[in-house]
């Protein structure tokens, strides 16, 4: 992938918002930690990305988005399992 670090950072709040679209519930945290989450996801998602030499490039790359949101779903499915047991103790 030809995308940096800050082309990461940027797709990943989109992608964190999406996300948060996709998954049904209620994860811990606001919009901000959703974003947050969304981000560290993306970045997860382009690293995978790198590791499985997926073709493709730039922010309008359809694999770009793909694994920035498969990144941010996952973040966030295990954000709310972490959140989760620590509100029912």
């Amino acid at each position: 992938m030809d995308l940096n670090w800050i082309g990461w950072i940027v797709v990943g709040l989109a992608a964190g918002a999406i996300a948060k679209a996709i998954l049904p519930g209620r994860q811990g945290g606001g919009w901000i930690t959703t974003l947050a989450l969304g981000v560290l996801g993306a970045l997860l998602g382009g690293w995978v990305g790198t590791f499985i030499d997926v073709e493709g490039s730039g922010v309008f790359s359809l694999w770009t988005w793909a694994l920035a949101v498969a990144g941010s779903l996952i973040v966030l499915l295990v954000w709310g399992l972490v959140t989760h047991r620590r509100r029912g103790r």
